[in-house]
This record gives C-alpha cells, structure tokens and sequence, in this order.
C-alpha cells in the first residue's frame, strides 16, 4: 500500500471514529459567567461527539473543582462523555495528564487529539490530523508521530500582541531543538513541518498523538526541570509536550486548521503574560540544557524582526521585560544596551 493510500479518506475515517480519543481540558476563567461556560463547553463536547462512535472516547478534563468542575460534570451527565475533575486548578498539562490517564485504559485506541475548550478548534477538522498521522507512520516506518494544528494565522484570532509574542517562543523552541539535535547527535526531521512556514506552530492548542507518543508524553514522571509548577504546567505546557514527545522520539507533523477570525473566550487577559511568555522560553531551554549565552543571543536573533518591536514604546518595553525575565533566570546579567539592538537599513 502506497503512502497517500494510507491517508486516505475511508481508512482514516474508520480510525478517528472507533479508535481516536480526545481531551478536553477545561477550565472557567474569572468573569465567565457559569451559563455562558457551560454553553460552550457543551457545544464543544457536542461536536466531539459527532466525529466518534462512543461518548466515551472523549474526556473532559477540569483543571480543578467549583464551577470548572461541576460545569464539567453537568456536561458529562447530559453526554456520557468520561470527566475528570482535579482537586485543585494546575493548569492546562495536568488536565491532559488525568484525562489522558482516563483514556489509557482503552486498549484499542490508536490515537489521542487534545483541543481546547474555547471553541476554537473544530472537530470537523480532526479527520485531517488522523489522514496526517497515517501518513507520516507509512512514509516513516513508525508509530510515533504528533500531529500540529497549524494556525493559518495567529494574529487572527488572538490579536497582534499575542501572535508576535507566540512567534517569538515558537523561534526560541526552534533554536533550542535544533541546539539539542546537535549536542545529542539526532537530526530534527521537519519535512512534515516546514512547507508552508520558518517554524512549527509549537504552540497551537490543537494536537493529535500516536498512542505511544501521548503515552511517553502524557503518562511519564513530569520533568520541571527546576521550574515552578505555574511555569511547568501552566505557561510552557505546549512547549513541553513539544519538546517531550520530540525527546521521546516522536516525529512532527503539521496539518492546517480554521480558527474563528478573534478568539471565543481567553484566559490570557488574566495572565502575567510577561511571566507566562518569558516561561515558554525559559522551560525548553532549561529542559534541553541550553546554555545561557545561546539563549540571550536568540532572542537577540529574532527580537528585531519582531513587528511588535516598531511599536514604541509599548511593544518594545513588552519585549525588553521578556528578554530581561529569560536572561534573570539563567544568570545572566541585564543588558546594558536596554534596547532592541538592529540592523541600520532594511
């Protein structure tokens, strides 16, 4: 059987209905009226259930009780989807660990997709990730693969600030995961990653796993690697599962997917949002190693190109802050320059 027969239409079609499981990780953010949470969670659940034979190869994973938790058990009551319901809020990584933990006892289950709750990632979508999937596993001989849900654009849905700020990490993670193919010898394969794009959207919400590759990723003993459990399970969770699954030997690959033209409802207005980006760098970089000086001298890298940078000075001290927060946490010294250090034409 050829590669493209395997991502063929009917044989993926059969996988994603009998043999894929889904995480939901959900979590009420301050303000979000009750009503209105549960509405959209329910609709996401909703159209989950459309793509899979049983209700109970869904999960819907509360990161932590009180209303998260009895919206997520109300939803499961009406659809018979499984629930898990954390004791207290961790963040997002150990809301898919639990539901994850859940789903493992499925044995006939093939692959795992985790979506975010906010109506944003449609589940019509995922038969694209599994046609992806069995793809990458024919044309490589392997079941560890993870499949990206690349944004078309992230300044869409999530407005400029965010989308520069993402595309600043996903260019760190780059660099780091190309740092520690170096240092351990094992190439980094983005042939399934890179025809459209410089760098991965490592830091889409929308993800697809072989089962091996969200067991090695999922189920293993959590690595902060010396980090708060904000930075480890909260702020730098894409990245982790990133790096882990490509630790774990797992090959990326990258699928299209829509997003509404601005975001349902975020979380991100209530972050630290300096905290939480210098956090998606600092983690990987941690994790793999990656000596200081490197990492000062990426963001020195990719500072300038950064639109967000030409917007004085807001987005320029948003930057600087970042850059000062990642250098603290590896002992470097503040930058005396205190500013975005460019080229003198363009």
């Amino acid at each position: 059987m050829t590669e493209r027969a395997h991502s063929g239409y009917a044989a993926a079609a059969d996988d994603l209905r009998e043999r894929t499981g889904v995480i939901i990780p959900a979590y009420q953010p301050e303000g979000v009226p009750n009503d209105t949470f549960f509405s959209m969670l329910r609709e996401t659940v909703a159209s989950f259930l459309c793509e899979t034979a049983t209700p109970e190869a869904i999960c819907l994973s509360a990161d932590g009780d009180g209303p998260t938790g009895e919206c997520a058990r109300r939803v499961a009551d009406e659809t018979g989807v499984r629930v898990a319901v954390g004791d207290r809020n961790r963040g997002k990584l150990h809301a898919l660990r639990s539901g994850m933990g859940l789903l493992a006892a499925w044995k006939e289950m093939r692959y795992v997709a985790a979506a975010d709750q906010d109506g944003d990632h449609f589940a019509n979508e995922l038969l694209n990730f599994v046609r992806a999937a069995r793809h990458a596993e024919a044309a490589l001989g392997t079941d560890k693969i993870m499949v990206l849900g690349r944004r078309i654009s992230r300044h869409r849905p999530m407005g400029f600030l965010r989308g520069e700020l993402e595309e600043m990490a996903d260019r760190v993670l780059l660099d780091s995961l190309h740092y520690d193919a170096a240092v351990t010898g094992k190439p980094l394969r983005l042939e399934f990653t890179t025809a459209l794009d410089e760098f991965p959207d490592f830091h889409s919400g929308y993800k697809l796993f072989t089962r091996r590759t969200a067991e090695d990723v999922l189920l293993a003993e959590p690595n902060p690697s010396g980090q708060s459990e904000d930075c480890y399970s909260r702020h730098a969770v894409e990245a982790v599962i990133c790096v882990e699954a490509v630790k774990s030997g797992a090959t990326l690959v990258e699928v299209n997917r829509s997003t509404w033209d601005e975001q349902p409802i975020s979380a991100f207005a209530q972050l630290d949002r300096r905290r939480m980006v210098a956090d998606k760098i600092i983690w990987p970089c941690k994790r793999l190693e990656v000596p200081g000086p490197f990492v000062a001298q990426w963001l020195d890298n990719h500072l300038p190109r950064l639109l967000l940078g030409t917007l004085v000075p807001e987005g320029r001290t948003e930057l600087l802050e970042i850059r000062r927060m990642v250098r603290e946490a590896f002992g470097l010294p503040s930058d005396d320059a205190k500013t975005i250090r460019r080229s003198a034409f363009v």
